[in-house]
């Protein structure tokens, strides 16, 4: 029996704010503050955390606290772990944005922006995608999501998500690291990123804002 591609959509968001609602009943900075602090997890504690950092970043939790905590709970080697953890948070919601929501947003990809957007994603998926992962500003699920509804490859996706987050975490796992030495040249050069990184997020919005502002006042009547 073959279910209707809005009806799939439908599922895609309960599950999506099914995943988002789980945060009131369970808390990742909880789980790692006890979990990790208290050493009970011995050797089981990095892939326990990857497995916990994958499904918060599932759940819409803030990645940057994730990335901070990796740097707490391991130091430097901590980076391997985050871009482990986000990687495995990644794929999955491309994978069920692409099984339920695709067929039914595929209309919506004709329109000028989309429709260039899928294009470059289909014809050079590893490098569009690797460009979108590493560009501060734009939302981590937002880009998983843009890439299931395209016709970008799983494994240039997962490749790309890989390599393009390491500049982005690292600079977080690094103030995490250095977070007891807050005059080390490590923590002020990755506390630096994050402020530039921040600083380009807010002028990128400011110009989309802009932009869509000007779009609306030459549209004709």
């Amino acid at each position: 029996m073959r279910v209707h591609p809005l009806a799939r959509l439908a599922l895609l968001i309960v599950l999506l704010a099914a995943a988002a609602s789980s945060l009131l009943l369970w808390s990742p900075r909880q789980v790692l503050s006890q979990g990790f602090v208290s050493g009970s997890l011995d050797v089981w504690a990095a892939p326990v955390f990857v497995v916990v950092f994958a499904l918060a970043t599932l759940a819409f939790f803030p990645k940057p606290v994730l990335n901070a905590a990796a740097g707490i709970l391991f130091g430097v080697e901590g980076l391997a772990l985050a871009v482990a953890g986000t990687t495995l948070g990644a794929v999955p919601a491309f994978l069920l944005a692409r099984s339920l929501g695709r067929e039914a947003l595929q209309p919506l990809l004709k329109k000028k922006v989309l429709a260039a957007l899928d294009r470059s994603l289909t014809d050079q998926g590893f490098r569009s995608m690797l460009l979108l992962r590493i560009l501060p500003g734009i939302p981590f699920q937002m880009v998983n999501f843009a890439a299931a509804f395209s016709g970008i490859g799983l494994w240039s996706f997962t490749a790309a998500t890989a390599v393009g987050v390491v500049p982005g975490t690292a600079a977080y796992v690094i103030a995490g690291a250095s977070a007891s030495s807050p005059t080390s040249p490590a923590f002020l050069i990755s506390t630096a990123v994050m402020i530039a990184t921040t600083a380009l997020t807010l002028v990128s919005l400011r110009r989309a804002r802009r932009a869509k502002t000007s779009q609306k006042a030459v549209e004709p009547v």
